[in-house]
């Protein structure tokens, strides 16, 4: 039966207390002190200017301990390696204009025809970022409108954090070349690819590529060396996500085989989105506060708070967290507050 949608369906409720928090070595938990260390106390942002050397509060609160953790991953468990990494994602987001420039405001243009959405989540909880190119409605014909058009779309996967359930750390991205879709340019999906691998490390946990025509598959068979091996056999070309067991039905749209539809009305999804992961941000960089506000807070505990927890009896394992659907009256409460959230459409979520 397909159910249509108006605005994103909300996070699946989990308990943190019922789910099985990663355990390290002694000889990574080593590594990671030494990483957390360094960020730690009066450390200063290196080769950046006397008076932005400090941390603002979002980048400390951006400093989790699993961030750390997937870059160190990332680099193999090399701590010095790691670090620099780091150092050059904090450098990248201030100059990408993650503070500044990138505001609700400023990037909506490019969200006009509902060309990158986030919706529904995978059995893992992954939240879905579905991308279609067949609605491109900007070019990237200059540098500047080049930028802009990457911004976007590192907006809205930020966005798809904000919707991680606690002990879920990366996103399914949803690519459908239908309907006459272009390609993008060679020179903007290898900046897309710089930004995954080396800002976003361990952040994809799907890449799904659905009606791939021809000449967009010569385009993969370019890019796809310039993608490491990891990263690559999370992509999968022309799946059946619910048949393959990624998706259930009802959190995936009927493009996708799912029972989900989703027809994009801007003035009704967009400020919904909006008001639903800031909220969502808000509510745990006061519990981040609330924890000591200092770098290397477990995302564990940071994103575990009421909203996220809904109990369920089973008779067999007694009280165990459940997903919980989106449900009519979610929606409901999400529409009523619209005309709210077009007011807070211009604070930095």
């Amino acid at each position: 039966m397909v159910v249509v949608h108006q605005v994103p369906i909300p996070p699946p409720h989990r308990n943190a207390a019922e789910l099985t928090r990663p355990t390290l070595t002694e000889q990574h938990q080593t590594k990671l002190d030494i990483v957390m260390k360094h960020f730690s106390g009066e450390y200063k942002l290196p080769d950046v200017e006397e008076d932005k050397q400090s941390l603002m509060e979002e980048e400390q609160y951006w400093l989790s301990r699993e961030c750390m953790l997937r870059y160190l991953r990332a680099a193999k468990w090399d701590e010095k390696s790691a670090m620099i990494r780091l150092e050059a994602t904090l450098k990248w987001r201030r100059e990408f204009g993650f503070y500044d420039q990138m505001t609700n405001e400023y990037v909506e243009p490019q969200a006009l025809t509902g060309k990158e959405l986030v919706f529904g989540y995978d059995v893992d909880g992954r939240p879905a970022l579905y991308m279609f190119p067949s609605r491109q409605n900007t070019d990237a014909s200059t540098a500047e409108k080049q930028r802009h058009q990457l911004q976007f779309a590192v907006w809205v996967m930020e966005r798809a954090f904000d919707l991680l359930p606690v002990g879920v750390e990366n996103i399914a991205f949803m690519i459908d070349f239908s309907d006459k879709a272009k390609s993008p340019s060679l020179s903007t999906s290898r900046y897309m690819l710089s930004y995954l691998q080396n800002h976003y490390p361990e952040r994809l946990g799907r890449g799904l590529v659905l009606n791939v025509p021809y000449l967009v598959s010569l385009f993969f068979k370019v890019m796809m060396p310039l993608v490491d091996p990891v990263t690559r056999e999370k992509i999968k070309f022309n799946p059946e996500v619910v048949k393959d067991g990624m998706f259930t039905a009802d959190q995936v749209i009927t493009k996708w085989g799912g029972e989900a539809e989703l027809p994009y009305e801007h003035e009704v999804y967009w400020p919904a989105l909006i008001k639903m992961c800031k909220d969502r941000h808000q509510r745990r960089l006061e519990k981040w506060r609330s924890l000591g506000g200092t770098v290397g807070l477990s995302e564990w505990d940071v994103f575990q708070d009421d909203s996220d927890v809904m109990l369920v009896q089973n008779p067999e394992k007694g009280n165990v967290a459940q997903e919980a659907p989106a449900t009519v009256d979610d929606e409901k409460k999400l529409d009523t507050a619209v005309p709210a959230a077009v007011e807070a459409a211009q604070v930095v979520a």
